[in-house]
């Protein structure tokens, strides 16, 4: 027996682009960063709503709603069972969220396909920095007003 293994210290898993997850904490996790997505909500195996969004908020609570309305996705990882993970054959990333005989299929869309010209866009960063200079100009001007 090899000295390292304990059959009582089990490890995480271990998901690499296929897999299920059943672990709120993993879905939420999976699902948190992924931006604008391609979704279909099927019902026993039959697509009734179909379109793109953004995944605004990813949150886990027993008395709130996964809605999907106006292109925005508002997700809760207690809406479903499980979530299972898969790559097709022109290599997408499928994430299916299935409760019962109901499945929310999400897509990420590449980001250069939403900003073919990302120069011309702000990054997160760039809108810190930005905002971190209004906000010193402001003191220095409201210091200077006051006589400091």
């Amino acid at each position: 027996m090899n000295p390292e293994f304990h059959p009582s210290r089990l490890t995480a898993p271990c998901i690499i682009e296929q897999g299920i997850l059943i672990n709120k904490d993993d879905i939420k996790r999976a699902l948190s960063d992924l931006g604008q997505v391609d979704y279909c909500y099927q019902l026993d195996g039959k697509c009734q709503r179909s379109g793109q969004g953004w995944i605004l908020d990813v949150f886990s609570d027993a008395k709130q709603a996964t809605i999907v309305m106006n292109q925005s996705l508002y997700l809760n990882v207690n809406s479903f069972d499980y979530l299972q993970l898969s790559v097709n054959e022109q290599r997408q990333t499928l994430l299916d969220l299935w409760q019962d005989s109901r499945q929310l299929r999400l897509i990420p869309l590449d980001s250069d396909q939403f900003f073919p010209d990302a120069d011309q866009y702000f990054l997160s960063s760039d809108l810190e920095s930005v905002v971190s200079e209004v906000l010193s100009a402001q003191l220095d001007v409201q210091l200077d007003q006051d006589g400091f």
